[in-house]
């Protein structure tokens, strides 16, 4: 799907998950925002190339052709650095093919020549702080002078493994996941792959600035998030201190917002500690699910939209609070005037991430 088409899918408030019953994937009904044959169809024709590309791979090189196609000038492939984001690559395949194929520094490299990029991949898998990790790698390359353009995919497919992997932790919901709200009952995952091209010179047209980043760990538990906040809240004060701006200037926080009890709670508690408990607050993944190593690039898309647009994205499932601190969660589709956007993430392992966007 379009950016377009997906900032059209939040103005209209719709929703990408629903019901399935796949015994190949798994023995009872599931939620899940899946692609659909149509979809896969597309990709597949799209990527077809004399390279032997797995379908992870034709779904990181679509989206990766979709972007460079929205440019107004081709970038110099020579001065390009392509950035992979992804927790499970082509884990599905396991047993299926060598144990060398399913090497994500593998397929980055088949991407990356599938796209005309000659400079050496880059692959952050890093949990579910992936794709912003991936984007905060981009920032220091292109800050370093390595490179010109950064081009940045986030992408992880749905698969038995993943789906399985979570119920066993019994982190998923019967319904729609709900973030934030009193009635969540745990996430909803999803697939995708999303793709943002950073450049070191600003272009005639941008979507946004990326400003800063900054990554903590909890050193708390190896799947449970830290029970005080103070750790993603000093990724965020570090985020925002190298951004140059105090926390009263966040005009909009696209949170982690998984809806499972502990994460939305943790979040809560390190807005508070980092002074953002008036900033209006959303998590995304009420339209999409958790798309895993996609999540940071494809909710920064959607947040470098809602700056463009100066429109606060709503906080799809949510009703009444559900967390101990009283954070702003938005209800409705609203306009306002934002200067700055924060993205959050977190992690198994206790990983946490922040960027922070400036509007252009």
């Amino acid at each position: 799907m379009e950016t377009a088409a997906h900032w059209q899918a939040v103005t209209a408030g719709k929703t990408g998950i629903r019901r399935y019953e796949d015994a190949a994937l798994s023995n009872t009904p599931f939620m899940a925002s899946k692609l659909d044959p149509a979809q896969w169809q597309y990709i597949q024709a799209q990527t077809r190339s004399g390279q032997s590309l797995t379908a992870f791979e034709q779904l990181a090189s679509s989206s990766v052709k979709k972007a460079l196609a929205t440019l107004e000038e081709e970038i110099d492939m020579r001065h390009t650095v392509f950035i992979l984001a992804t927790t499970k690559g082509n884990i599905e395949l396991l047993g299926q093919v060598p144990d060398e194929r399913l090497l994500l520094h593998n397929s980055a490299r088949l991407i990356a020549e599938h796209i005309g990029v000659t400079n050496s991949p880059v692959v952050i898998s890093h949990a579910c702080v992936s794709g912003v990790v991936a984007l905060q790698q981009a920032l220091r390359l292109l800050q370093a002078g390595k490179y010109k353009h950064a081009v940045v995919t986030g992408c992880d497919r749905f698969s038995r493994f993943v789906l399985n992997g979570f119920q066993s932790f019994q982190a998923l919901s019967d319904e729609p996941c709900r973030p934030f709200d009193a009635a969540r009952k745990g996430l909803t995952l999803g697939e995708a792959a999303a793709t943002i091209i950073l450049s070191a010179q600003k272009a005639e047209t941008t979507s946004g600035q990326l400003m800063s980043g900054a990554t903590s760990n909890d050193a708390n538990h190896i799947s449970g998030p830290s029970r005080t906040g103070e750790e993603l809240a000093a990724a965020i004060t570090r985020a925002l201190s190298q951004a140059g701006i105090a926390p009263h200037q966040v005009g909009m926080i696209s949170a982690h917002g998984t809806a499972t009890p502990y994460n939305d709670e943790m979040e809560a508690k390190a807005f508070e500690h980092a002074g953002l408990l008036n900033g209006p607050v959303h998590s995304f993944k009420g339209y999409t699910g958790h798309t895993l190593g996609a999540a940071g690039v494809l909710e920064s898309v959607m947040t470098l939209e809602a700056l463009r647009y100066q429109t606060l994205i709503s906080s799809v499932g949510y009703e009444d609070l559900g967390v101990p601190k009283p954070i702003n969660v938005t209800r409705t589709l609203q306009p306002a005037d934002i200067n700055y956007a924060l993205k959050t993430a977190s992690g198994f392992g206790g990983c946490n991430a922040a960027i922070v966007w400036g509007k252009e």
